[in-house]
């Protein structure tokens, strides 16, 4: 005696060795024995053998039409297999016949439900139409992968692909042939998707797919302010008094936000009253106001080269920044110095300050270096005055610890982008220049920030300790500048956190009640923020650098160029803030000079080959 019999979803053939009546012990083809239950069996049979068996009725079973079985059957009842086999060959079905037409019913779940043990009802016919139109959307959905992968694999971009790219590229949805299509070829080539895109051709520009993938993420609704700050909607007071000192900022050419301005007034027996002037857009700006909404959000400007996205809009920043010949709202600070530029008394104010001129680091640096410094003579408009803050500078970074020659073999990079074209020039850092804006930068950051501590009015400060910036609403040293404390409040326009910090400035001055305490929810919703985009804005500023230097060495057809080894295989090449690690580097010291083969630069992937070539001599 044979059996047919269902096992864990599949049709089985074998001779009976020992019937249990609940189980039995069978023999397969094969000679593999096993036990199986009784319930399993769905037909016995004596002939034919069971390779014959299985043999006519899988041959059996592909001629029977599904579409026809199913129209053989009632729509609404239960049917038993073999009652329908015997309809269908309109006899007493042999075996083989009874068991082609249960493979064939078991094959086909969209046209028959299975019921039990050898039972199955037909699909609904709506049921039906929809699976097999299912089916059919399947059928073709692989016919355009598949052509698709063909033509991706030859690096040719299916015309399909370009209303979409937009979502391939920054937000895909895996679930569309598209994407299963890249995500196939990719496998096969080893090419990340945005790579096999622009093989295709669908990344006209590197550059705007950086920017792009920056924007989606962190501005999904747009740089714009939807027009916010156009109308007019800040109002600053109108009873502000008028400074006695006109003002001159210093400041990078490309700087629309103007934060802060320098003025100097000679005072009796060689003593001066210099003024550090801050712009102050918080006069104008109300607390939880669109415009305070909308900076909130923004938390700092972005910056990139040739390029950036400001913290306010344009409209609020071409009011309040400190440009020449204007009257500007601003948050002064005067110090009052003997004339060995010792502190002899401090004084804040909120008033008017006219701005007498813009300097740019470019024009100024001719005048103001180190060597007419040496001189002892400025031949400028304002010389007299940067002599001046050039020598309290002097002096204030030496009280903070600091020597003055502590910076000088640093170098700051500038990039500018004109017609599509880069230019990256080196500034030493810690040049006169540089000096005396930092040092009256830290002054002024650190005495407010003083200021609001021994008060009692919270402020955000930044500490470092062990090499590590904190920030947080409690004072506490600043390891790395050498002083007390030290709060952003400068950059008003520029920052978040310095917006905030002004504003309770504004009401120390004003002796009114400061719109944050410590414990305020959005006063800590602010500082974690601003930690977060602050990193990420700068990040993405860095990457964008990396870009314009990688364009660089190919715009200028760079293949070869000097480098400085920085620790073990990891070198800085020459005039660019770019680094890179060289595996063929052999053993040599820090600050070793060498030159570098550069090849293999990738501005997608940001990416290039470096070659050890020789040592420089020193």
């Amino acid at each position: 005696m044979n059996v047919f019999y269902e096992e864990e979803g599949t049709f089985k053939v074998g001779t009976v060795l020992a019937d249990n009546t609940t189980s039995l012990q069978v023999e397969a083809p094969h000679g593999k024995r096993a036990k199986i239950k009784a319930a399993s069996v769905l037909l016995r049979f004596d002939v034919p053998s069971l390779s014959e068996f299985m043999d006519l009725a899988q041959k059996t079973a592909e001629d029977l039409d599904p579409n026809f079985l199913w129209e053989c059957c009632e729509s609404e009842a239960e049917f038993a297999s073999d009652a329908l086999a015997a309809d269908y060959f309109g006899h007493l079905a042999s075996p083989e016949e009874a068991a082609a037409v249960l493979i064939r019913l078991h094959s086909a779940p969209m046209y028959f439900y299975k019921k039990g043990r050898g039972r199955y009802k037909a699909a609904p016919s709506k049921a039906l139409e929809a699976a097999l139109a299912s089916q059919e959307k399947k059928r073709l959905q692989a016919e355009q992968q598949a052509r698709y992968v063909q033509l991706l694999n030859t690096f040719i971009l299916p015309e399909e692909f370009r209303p979409s790219l937009f979502n391939l590229l920054y937000r895909p949805d895996k679930n569309t042939v598209e994407w299963k299509a890249l995500d196939v070829v990719c496998a096969e080539t080893k090419l990340s998707i945005p790579k096999l895109l622009e093989k295709c051709g669908a990344i006209p520009s590197t550059h705007d797919y950086h920017v792009n993938r920056f924007l989606l993420e962190h501005f999904p609704e747009g740089t714009g302010f939807g027009g916010l700050g156009a109308g007019g909607e800040f109002h600053d007071p109108q009873d502000l008094p008028i400074a006695d000192a006109a003002a001159f900022s210093i400041d990078d050419a490309a700087t629309t936000e103007i934060d802060d301005a320098f003025s100097v007034t000679p005072l009796t027996l060689g003593s001066f009253r210099i003024g550090i002037h801050i712009a102050a857009p918080t006069l104008g700006i109300a607390p939880g106001s669109p415009l305070d909404t909308a900076a909130a959000q923004r938390l700092s400007t972005v910056y990139l080269p040739g390029s950036k996205i400001t913290m306010l809009p344009e409209a609020v920043i071409h009011h309040y920044t400190l440009g020449e010949e204007r009257l500007c709202p601003a948050l002064s600070m005067y110090i009052d110095v003997a004339d060995d530029f010792t502190v002899i008394a401090i004084n804040s104010r909120i008033e008017r300050v006219r701005i007498a001129a813009n300097l740019r680091h470019d024009a100024l640096e001719e005048h103001f270096n180190e060597h007419t410094l040496a001189a002892g003579s400025l031949d400028h408009p304002f010389g007299v005055a940067l002599l001046t803050l050039w020598k309290f500078a002097c002096k204030m970074e030496a009280v903070r610890g600091k020597a003055s020659d502590s910076n000088n073999e640093k170098i700051d990079y500038s990039f500018n982008v004109t017609d599509d074209r880069i230019t990256i020039s080196e500034r030493r850092r810690g040049s006169p220049i540089d000096k005396v804006v930092s040092e009256l930068m830290i002054y002024v950051n650190t005495e407010w920030g003083k200021q609001l501590a021994d008060s009692g009015v919270t402020g955000i400060y930044r500490s470092q300790s062990g090499g590590k910036v904190r920030i947080s609403t409690s004072p506490a040293p600043h390891q790395g500048l050498g002083v007390s404390q030290y709060a952003w409040i400068s950059s008003p326009m520029r920052r978040y956190v310095d917006f905030i910090n002004q504003r309770q400035l504004v009401a120390l001055l004003r002796k009114e009640t400061p719109p944050y305490t410590r414990d305020n929810e959005s006063l800590r919703i602010s500082m974690r923020d601003f930690e977060a985009a602050y990193e990420v804005y700068g990040d993405f500023q860095r990457r964008m650098e990396r870009y314009w230097c990688l364009r660089w060495l190919l715009q200028e057809n760079v293949s070869t160029t000097g480098a400085q080894v920085l620790k073990e295989n990891l070198v800085k090449m020459d005039h660019l803030p770019l680094v890179a690690r060289i595996p063929s580097l052999p053993e040599v010291p820090p600050e070793t000079a060498i030159e570098v083969e550069v090849s293999q630069i990738d501005l997608l992937e940001l990416t290039f080959h470096a070659r050890f070539l020789r040592k420089l001599d020193a």
